[in-house]
């Protein structure tokens, strides 16, 4: 029934149950999964003493480093059952990420965890489950984490 499933970790604990029942559909399926994640190209100002702290090391705390990582361990996750898997990591938004690779691919779902925004935040600003749902091609599974 699915050919190609998208989930969307951000490091998140919400996002891990997303990638585990975005594996699990994949592996019952035999489907391919893309996993996505988008990240901002900017890093908050660092002091001194955190500058010094991160010595050599500064360049595994940049944002695209860190997006890097994140995919990797839903991408190890994924293969340790023998899910194949596609790794997409984008620069800006997370809900347009995954709406872009999710039709550029032609999927049939999109997983998505419910990490929410407090109340009045969700309504201000919009959540990425919200966005996906509104615009997705294909179907979108929430996963229920809270």
């Amino acid at each position: 029934m699915f050919t190609a499933i998208v989930v969307g970790p951000d490091g998140s604990e919400t996002a891990a149950k997303a990638v585990a029942v975005a594996t699990d559909l994949a592996k019952v399926h035999g489907s391919r999964l893309h996993v996505v994640t988008a990240y901002e190209p900017v890093l908050p100002a660092l002091s001194a003493e955190e500058r010094e702290a991160l010595g050599e090391l500064q360049w595994m705390a940049s944002p695209g480093e860190r997006a890097e990582r994140v995919v990797a361990d839903a991408t190890e996750q994924a293969r340790e059952e023998g899910v194949q898997v596609e790794t997409h990591v984008t620069v800006g938004d997370a809900a347009h990420a995954l709406l872009d690779v999710a039709e550029h691919q032609e999927a049939d779902l999109i997983v998505v965890g419910n990490k929410g925004l407090n109340s009045p935040a969700r309504f201000l600003l919009g959540s990425v489950p919200s966005k996906v749902v509104h615009h997705a091609p294909c179907h979108v599974l929430v996963v229920r984490t809270t």
